[in-house]
């Protein structure tokens, strides 16, 4: 597959950029490994200039959290706090330092899981923050065009055509999936070397950062039971069953693995809302090259 560089165009780029033009406080967050350092420290460099710190850097890490009120208040003019739920302490002193100066793009902040999810952070930060998701590279991202599916989905006058895409092209994108390492590897087998890795430290760092959780192995168990299920409703009662594990700790699990970005709930669709409401949701694992490679393994 052809090999696609790093920092392609994201779509997202002008969402965050007109984000930072009316919001104190602009969180991207997504999955590890989806280009967001690389899109914050673009958009820092040229589209709105700012100083960048990534908390995955020991000395700074232990600066904000010793003393997040000191850290925050030596910040001078707009910056890129990177892997902020490293360091939760940090929102207070951002939300103190907000309230004093409300101009407009003073934090990028961004995460490798859901932020809102994070203590304290929506009751926090409520009003002084928005929050964007980068997702793994689109198809038109890589290939470097405007994508306009839903438009056209949408659209009675134009519709939806079939494509001209080769079958054989066609399993290689879906396999490769959109992780820009993953797609950059050449070859199944170097691919799903990456997947491995991926999974592992995706888990644990999540875990380590967001949850105390002793459970890892079955974290990861479930996630491919979820990879068999996905595009199903999801049957909490079955899962239990099937992998020997309670109830309440699979809950509790599978919201890790969503707050990790691995897999989502998608809400049942129905014209009626309470229909909606009470019908049971789907599970998606959230990247089509990390689902086959749980289901080839």
């Amino acid at each position: 597959m052809e090999y696609y560089p790093a920092m392609l165009h994201r779509t997202l780029t002008d969402a965050v950029v007109t984000a930072l033009s009316d919001t104190p406080v602009v969180a991207l967050h997504g999955a590890r490994q989806t280009g967001k350092s690389t899109l914050a420290k673009a958009i820092a460099g040229s589209l709105h200039p700012a100083a960048y710190f990534t908390l995955d850097d020991a000395p700074v890490l232990a600066a904000a959290t010793d003393d997040p009120a000191a850290f925050v208040g030596g910040l001078a003019g707009p910056v890129v706090l990177d892997e902020i739920q490293r360091a939760p302490g940090l929102l207070l002193a951002i939300k103190a330092s907000v309230d004093r100066d409300r101009s407009a793009g003073r934090f990028l902040l961004t995460g490798s899981a859901q932020l809102m999810a994070l203590p304290r952070l929506a009751d926090t930060l409520a009003g002084r923050i928005e929050v964007l998701t980068l997702h793994p590279f689109t198809q038109g991202e890589m290939a470097g065009l405007r994508e306009t599916f839903i438009d056209r989905a949408f659209s009675t006058a134009t519709g939806l055509q079939g494509s001209a895409m080769k079958a054989a092209e066609l399993r290689e994108r879906v396999a490769a999936g959109g992780y820009p390492e993953a797609v950059a590897r050449t070859g199944a087998a170097r691919r799903s070397a990456w997947f491995r890795s991926y999974v592992a430290t995706a888990t644990e760092r999540t875990v380590r950062d967001v949850a105390e959780i002793s459970g890892l192995p079955d974290l990861r168990r479930l996630l491919a039971a979820l990879a068999y299920r996905s595009g199903s409703p999801v049957n909490v009662a079955d899962l239990s069953r099937t992998l020997g594990v309670p109830q309440t700790t699979l809950k509790r699990y599978m919201a890790l693995l969503e707050i990790a970005f691995l897999v989502r709930r998608l809400p049942a669709w129905s014209a009626n809302l309470t229909t909606r409401l009470v019908k049971t949701p789907k599970v998606y694992v959230t990247d089509s090259g990390l689902l086959v490679h749980l289901l080839a393994t």
